[in-house]
């Protein structure tokens, strides 16, 4: 009987009953894979009003068809892809065995199977994203999950365990609910793999709990991922879809613009131009129902006084649209832009992760590439530009988890390529092939042949007197 799980002691016993299941279960076939699968995906349809509805009171303030957009058919892509597309990934690979057994008959091959269990730990900026589209590739490798949605959205939190232990058989997918003390004892667990969504500091934290198992990570954090606005730019594309981009959930996205690089001579026209731009998805802010809110006093406190600290260290700071009256007890806020803050400030320091970003100007594309490159690396790129040799310049001498050329947050969306982040921005990957590689064990086989030409070779001891001789005559260059 399927129940909703609160408690370390009941987290602990359903991994247990999970891996012994799999254990049992052997190997994992096509059919399996594909209704697990089917299975989430019912789940998002049955459940995307309540969810959505959820995701709304506990934003105070989010858009249902964004919700639905971001959340429920951002999941429903991936699982449906892996469910579509999985099915070539599973067979063995023939490998070629060393010589001389490769003229001897010999046999090689490496096996795709499942680690056992895995834990997804999802986020509050995208909590169905976070959970779902990760499941996608481990059940896609014949895994089994436990889920922990995000405490901070209690709403969305309940209605994720309601669905999933209305839909699934525990043994295949279950979910445990609980604040920070879960998160903890949920990383300490021996899970077969682990997949954390959420802040650098916490992901390092999470890394050391997976470590006294031994257990892998999944490990999706984020980073000020760097916009880099090229002289061949056109500025009022660049300006529009950077736009589109923060206004995105509120700026509150792993893969969300962070700092824009821009050409000094023009830096004055690109603040005109995003102001503008932004302005046109928000004319108003309070009350306006398009606009997602901050998530909690907290963060906003968190984004706000960033702003602040570098207006005080003498950056400037523009908002748009038109700074009016807010409600204090209302979370939407427009864009601030901190032009040019000292390298100090907070904001430079910290991901803004929030309805801010900041704009520096730029004399050459070298110092722009020195400066990302002193700061850890990121989640995403973005350039926009039309010279190819720049572009192929800073791709070459950039490292970050993706890239998005005249766009922003793109590459998150791609089925048949992975996603994931390096250093500070994460590491290892979801999504297509790659995502059912991350969760499955590759385990070589080597199959004999019946002859075994050692001992009549001599290269068996005891040792005749030519044996140090045939060695010393294959060391070659």
């Amino acid at each position: 009987m399927s129940k909703k799980i609160d408690s370390v002691d009941g987290l602990a016993d359903l991994l247990a009953r999970q891996q012994a299941a799999f254990r049992q279960a052997g190997a994992v076939d096509v059919a399996t894979r594909r209704r697990r699968m089917q299975t989430a995906i019912d789940l998002l349809v049955k459940y995307h009003k309540p969810l959505v509805e959820a995701m709304d009171a506990d934003f105070g303030g989010r858009p249902k068809g964004y919700s639905l957009m971001n959340d429920v058919i951002g999941s429903l892509t991936s699982l449906k892809y892996a469910r579509d597309h999985f099915e070539p990934w599973m067979p063995s690979e023939s490998r070629t065995p060393f010589p001389p057994y490769d003229q001897f008959g010999a046999e090689a091959w490496v096996m795709y199977q499942p680690k056992g269990t895995v834990g997804i730990i999802g986020t509050w900026n995208a909590p169905l994203f976070t959970l779902f589209s990760p499941l996608a590739s481990a059940l896609a490798a014949g895994n089994r999950a436990i889920l922990k949605p995000s405490e901070v959205l209690s709403h969305t939190a309940q209605v994720v365990a309601d669905a999933v232990v209305d839909m699934f058989d525990p043994l295949e997918v279950g979910i445990v609910t609980g604040g920070p003390d879960m998160g903890e004892a949920f990383t300490a667990q021996p899970f077969d793999h682990i997949v954390f969504t959420g802040s650098t500091s916490v992901g390092k934290a999470v890394m050391r709990n997976a470590a006294q198992n031994l257990v892998p990570v999944t490990l999706e954090l984020g980073g000020k991922s760097p916009t880099i606005i090229a002289r061949s730019a056109d500025l009022a594309t660049a300006a529009h879809r950077i736009a589109v981009a923060k206004a995105s959930n509120a700026g509150q996205l792993c893969v969300n613009p962070d700092v824009i690089y821009v050409p000094g001579d023009k830096l004055e026209d690109f603040v005109t131009a995003l102001k503008r731009n932004f302005a046109e998805l928000f004319p108003g802010v309070p009350g306006n129902p398009d606009m997602v809110a901050v998530v909690n006093a907290r963060h906003l406190e968190r984004v706000e006084s960033y702003v602040n600290d570098a207006a005080d260290a003498g950056a400037r700071v523009e908002c748009t649209p038109a700074e009016t009256a807010l409600d204090p007890a209302e979370r939407r806020r427009p864009l601030r832009i901190v032009i040019d803050p000292p390298s100090t400030a907070r904001i430079m320091q910290e991901e803004i992760f929030g309805p801010a970003v900041v704009v520096k100007p730029y004399a050459a594309i070298d110092e722009v590439i020195a400066d990302i490159n002193a700061r850890p690396r990121p989640l995403a790129l973005y350039y926009f530009g039309e010279d190819q040799a720049e572009q192929q310049h800073v791709l070459e001498h950039t490292l970050s988890g993706g890239v998005c050329i005249n766009e922003a947050m793109f590459h998150a969306a791609m089925e048949d390529a992975p996603f994931g982040g390096i250093g500070d921005s994460g590491m290892g990957h979801y999504h297509g092939r790659e995502g059912f590689i991350e969760f499955s064990h590759m385990r070589t086989v080597f199959k004999a042949p019946a002859y075994d030409p050692r001992r009549e070779w001599g290269l068996l001891p005891p040792y005749s007197d030519q044996f140090l001789a045939m060695m010393e005559a294959q060391v070659t260059p």
